[in-house]
């Protein structure tokens, strides 16, 4: 494999989570967090024990929400950015567009850049949501408020760029033409769903696989596979256009295309990606057992390097908080 641009050598790797892994290095010392935590809501910063939700809140019944998943981290110049801050609050702005969500990019970028500065977050996860508000107890949202807040935590969730072992759902994903691959609120309680059957196995994650036998996705993660030193990104209409696997494709040069399981099985490597996944290589699928994958690793250190604005190439990617 060919990674574009070739890693350099070792002095070049920054200790993003997944580059760490792979280049055993320390991650970047983090700033004393905010005495008090800090959350962006409807236009201004508030202390997050003084805020709360109304029970008859329309999103806490029917999931009328929509949000992203976004990570900030500290930057190899001392500083810190957003990466890919723009295409994930797109992505946001058609989920609320469908909804009938209000949504100003503009203003969901400068609360997502005070939250972190008010918390003194350099490496963060961010979540934005936005959704309707209190109301009666039926289906149609018009004459709910609509909210828009944003919250930015140190820890770190999800596969986190370690090597998970995945089960096979028996649930499917939700079919594209029934509810769009969107980052929806109630979309998720199918991944809810398939997360709890695939721990109950003792997996520590899902894939989902369609009637035919073509893979999805995972739960909250695109997939890759290796063979022969080839990288595939798996493609299904039903799976979330992934913007950390749009990313990879770009820094690896993989292909898209639909896979089925079986490929999958056969395959070299396999790993998830995600916005909090980052590269995260599957030791196991179901009884089929994956050793230590060399192009996952490689591909880990090149796009840990990216995030961190060691690769000036992509630095157009990086919003600076």
């Amino acid at each position: 494999m060919q990674l574009n641009p070739q890693p350099e050598a070792a002095e070049a790797v920054v200790p993003g989570p997944a580059a760490a892994a792979a280049a055993n290095v320390a991650p970047f010392p983090q700033p004393a967090p905010a005495a008090r935590t800090q959350l962006w809501f409807d236009g201004a910063l508030a202390d997050v024990e003084s805020l709360q939700a109304d029970l008859t809140t329309h999103a806490m019944h029917y999931g009328s929400g929509v949000f992203e998943g976004i990570r900030a981290y500290a930057t190899a110049d001392g500083g810190a950015a957003v990466f890919r801050l723009p295409e994930h609050l797109e992505r946001m702005r058609q989920g609320a567009e469908l909804l009938g969500i209000d949504f100003d990019v503009a203003l969901a970028t400068e609360a997502v850049l005070a939250t972190l500065r008010a918390n003194r977050h350099r490496d963060a996860y961010v979540r934005p949501l936005a959704w309707f508000g209190a109301g009666g107890f039926g289906l149609d949202v018009d004459g709910h408020p609509q909210h828009l807040m944003v919250s930015t935590t140190a820890t770190r969730v999800h596969l986190n760029g370690q090597r998970a072992r995945v089960a096979v759902s028996r649930w499917r994903r939700n079919p594209a033409d029934s509810l769009p691959p969107l980052k929806l609120c109630g979309g998720y309680v199918n991944s809810i769903l398939a997360k709890r059957e695939a721990k109950a196995r003792g997996f520590d994650e899902a894939l989902f696989v369609d009637r035919d036998g073509f893979v999805v996705e995972c739960t909250g993660a695109n997939v890759f596979w290796v063979k022969d030193g080839e990288v595939t990104a798996v493609e299904h209409r039903d799976a979330l256009p992934g913007i950390t696997r749009q990313t990879l494709i770009e820094l690896s040069g993989a292909r898209s295309r639909a896979a089925t399981l079986d490929e999958l099985l056969d395959a070299d490597e396999v790993f998830a990606c995600g916005t909090a996944a980052e590269v995260a290589p599957m030791a196991q699928l179901e009884d089929r057992h994956y050793g230590e994958g060399p192009v996952a690793r490689e591909l880990a250190a090149l796009y840990g390097r990216v995030i961190r604005g060691a690769e000036p190439a992509y630095a157009r990617w990086l919003t600076v908080v």
